[in-house]
């Protein structure tokens, strides 16, 4: 094996063929992409700001095969970058450039592998597409509440490593509170069946949770079991406008005292969002016919009839209205509309393409500070880049606020994205004033790698190195993501 890494050509970033071939065998050719045209799929990411190259990507139909995979790179020094449904935004799926990784793809490890309704639980593959996994807990009446716009593409192993949280946290909480269990092929080819079933489980250091937000970094997530929940008998959506982020978290206090558990949604969303959204998204429109500043969809579930979420929405906003805090506002008048809402939510990020370059900003703040978050990063940002238009949109609700700054009309889309860094700062700043997150649910990739590293205290990120070293020895999974 000495001599196998001895041969590498790591300048050139290339691997030798007869090591390509070890590689290819594990798997079978049918499973192996090397062709420029087949590989490009796995080389970048959505926003387009990482771009790799890799010689290999291999696509495993078993956890034996993933950790025949990882033994054999563990033992030769070859580094491993794990694809999941590669929908993430920081560049943690990408591999670096140069050829210097190949790729490990869990899209045939797609299985659910039981379903018990009983017990509220479900066993999946790590490469579950998001939607399979809905539909298998609605054929048993049972609800697996992560919910994404990315969820028909998205993968469950993906989902756990980045900690997803979506649009459902403020009810259900993210992907670290939906997980029972795991099963992880380590960096050196060992594996680790830890999925229990057990709601209960004191025994130890919790492994699981060291795994879950690691962006693939100590260990390929191949199984999981996920929490279920019986399905809401009742559920609506409502539309408010509003004339400020002040009166927005007032609505959010009351609806938090009057619906309790049963509020499962409240976002926030600005004018301009809805004005990119109804522009450019086919089918969207404005659900009310005057324009506000902002906007709240309020989302509610109850567990024991329609009629108790009719009467629940009814009486929120019946309270908005006579605080002030309501300026106009419409109930969904069937399912059909309910989801035409969470659509157009949903679609605000994509809609942003269309007006040019975006800096985007994924960030957390107490609940209680997104207003005044909201007013300073607006004020630091118009000074900075005079004309930017600012579409900051997101989960009030749990304080993720998806700070995302559209170029100014008639500017260089180039020009405007080489100040990402510069513009980071300044939100990332304000974040941090507020006593924030700068990743709130994207994670870190390549994209926040060095301002994790450099904000974080110096015990933090030495006890991360530690943890990293402890797993991976070698330093082959995921090189340069996360920590280093």
């Amino acid at each position: 094996m000495v001599g196998m890494v001895r041969t590498m050509d790591m300048s050139a970033g290339t691997y030798p063929q007869d090591l390509i071939d070890r590689f290819v065998s594990i798997v079978g050719t049918a499973n192996a992409l090397t062709a420029e045209a087949d590989v490009s799929p796995y080389l970048t990411e959505g926003r387009g700001l990482y771009h790799g190259a890799t010689p290999l990507v291999v696509k495993p139909g078993s956890t034996a095969e993933v950790s025949a995979l990882l033994k054999l790179a563990s033992e030769t020094g070859t580094s491993v970058v794990p694809a999941s449904g590669r929908t993430g935004l920081v560049g943690g799926h990408v591999p670096r450039d140069g050829g210097r990784d190949i790729v490990l793809s869990l899209e045939r490890m797609n299985r659910v592998r039981e379903v018990d309704p009983v017990a509220n639980v479900m066993v999946v593959d790590g490469g579950c597409v998001l939607a399979d996994v809905h539909k298998a807990a609605d054929a048993v009446e049972r609800m697996f509440p992560l919910s994404l716009g990315s969820e028909g593409s998205c993968r469950i192993g993906g989902n756990l490593a980045t900690n997803a949280g979506g649009t459902a946290v403020l009810a259900y909480g993210n992907m670290r509170q939906l997980c029972l269990g795991l099963e992880v092929v380590l960096p050196t080819g060992e594996v680790w069946d830890g999925l229990r079933r057990l709601k209960k489980d004191n025994s130890g250091y919790d492994l699981r949770d060291l795994f879950i937000g690691s962006e693939g970094t100590l260990g390929v997530i191949t199984g999981a079991v996920l929490k279920l929940f019986p399905r809401p008998l009742g559920h609506q959506v409502a539309f408010a406008g509003l004339k400020s982020t002040e009166d927005a978290l007032a609505l959010f206090d009351k609806a938090s005292t009057l619906c309790g558990t049963a509020l499962t949604g409240f976002e926030l969303m600005p004018r301009i969002g809805i004005e990119f959204t109804t522009r450019h998204m086919p089918g969207v429109r404005d659900p009310l016919d005057t324009v506000h500043p902002w906007y709240a969809l309020i989302d509610i579930s109850t567990s024991d009839s329609a009629e108790t979420a009719e009467t629940m929405v009814a009486a929120l906003l019946e309270q908005g209205f006579e605080a002030g805090l309501i300026e106009n506002a419409v109930i969904a008048s069937s399912v059909a509309q309910q989801k035409a809402i969470w659509h157009m939510r949903e679609s605000m990020s994509d809609a942003q393409k269309p007006e040019g370059g975006s800096i985007k900003h994924d960030v957390s703040v107490p609940v209680s500070r997104v207003p005044a978050f909201m007013h300073e990063a607006d004020a630091a940002v118009m000074a900075a880049v005079p004309g930017a238009r600012i579409c900051a949109f997101g989960h009030l609700g749990d304080g993720n606020i998806h700070y995302n700054i559209s170029q100014p009309v008639g500017a260089d889309k180039a020009a405007f994205i080489a100040r990402w860094r510069e513009v980071n700062a300044i939100v990332h700043a304000i974040v941090k004033a507020h006593g924030g997150s700068i990743s709130a649910e994207h994670g870190v990739g390549q994209l926040k790698r060095d301002e994790l590293i450099a904000t974080r205290p110096a015990i933090e990120t030495e006890l991360m190195n530690r943890i990293k070293q402890a797993f991976d020895p070698a330093g082959i999974l995921n090189p340069g993501k996360v920590i280093g």
